[in-house]
């Protein structure tokens, strides 16, 4: 499996693989083992913080394969300066053909067209690539939190770790910092999800899984 490739933007593009190898450690505070899956985020706002693109890329086409294996319609919206690389997510089992993908005019549009979305009820989980926002006005935050659990809907916000940054703020039921190791010699890596905030949950988790890396960088 491909996991997300640790390399600057060329023009916007996020490149990643994310298919992972094993999932080689869990544990949380209820005893619980945490899952990263469509279920476990299905009615929350949830946020992913990473310190770069990579991480939280790997995890987010996790979370859309499992949602199209369940059947659920999923969008990702970003603003018109991103994209993805599409054939990791190819390679990470993601059907191209049934993701919905819109590009907007930055973050603020972003927001928007989330909620725009999020109103009609047709999708399983939206991706919003939110990792260059400095700050998102409360007011969004706390609409599509409401629409998420109206519709039983995951919206994951991909945003980037600042310093002194309260994210999305009260909002958000599920909280998740991501962070990436180094790329050992037999070309696999391995990623970290601790969660910091988890309504469901109450309580702290963390879990690890390896990840592949793609040809060129083994």
């Amino acid at each position: 499996m491909n996991a997300l490739r640790e390399l600057p933007d060329v023009r916007g593009v996020r490149a990643g693989y994310v298919t992972p190898v094993e999932i080689v450690a869990g544990a949380s505070e209820s005893g619980v083992q945490p899952q990263w899956t469509f279920d476990e985020i299905a009615g929350r706002l949830v946020e992913l913080l990473t310190p770069g693109a990579a991480s939280a890329m790997s995890y987010a086409a996790l979370l859309v394969r499992d949602a199209q294996v369940r059947g659920e319609p999923v969008a990702w919206v970003m603003g018109e300066d991103r994209a993805f690389f599409p054939p990791d997510l190819v390679a990470a089992g993601v059907d191209l053909q049934a993701l919905v993908v819109v590009r907007v005019p930055g973050p603020m549009a972003v927001c928007r067209a989330a909620d725009r979305l999020a109103r009609s009820g047709a999708f399983g989980l939206l991706v919003l690539d939110l990792l260059d926002a400095m700050r998102v006005p409360l007011a969004i935050p706390s609409r599509l939190a409401g629409l998420a659990r109206r519709h039983e809907m995951g919206v994951l916000c991909l945003m980037e770790k600042r310093t002194g940054s309260s994210g999305l703020g009260a909002m958000v039921s599920l909280r998740c910092e991501a962070h990436r190791g180094a790329l050992g010699v037999d070309g696999e890596v391995a990623c970290h999800l601790a969660a910091t905030k988890d309504r469901r949950r109450g309580g702290r988790w963390t879990c690890e899984e390896v990840f592949r890396a793609p040809d060129g960088l083994c």
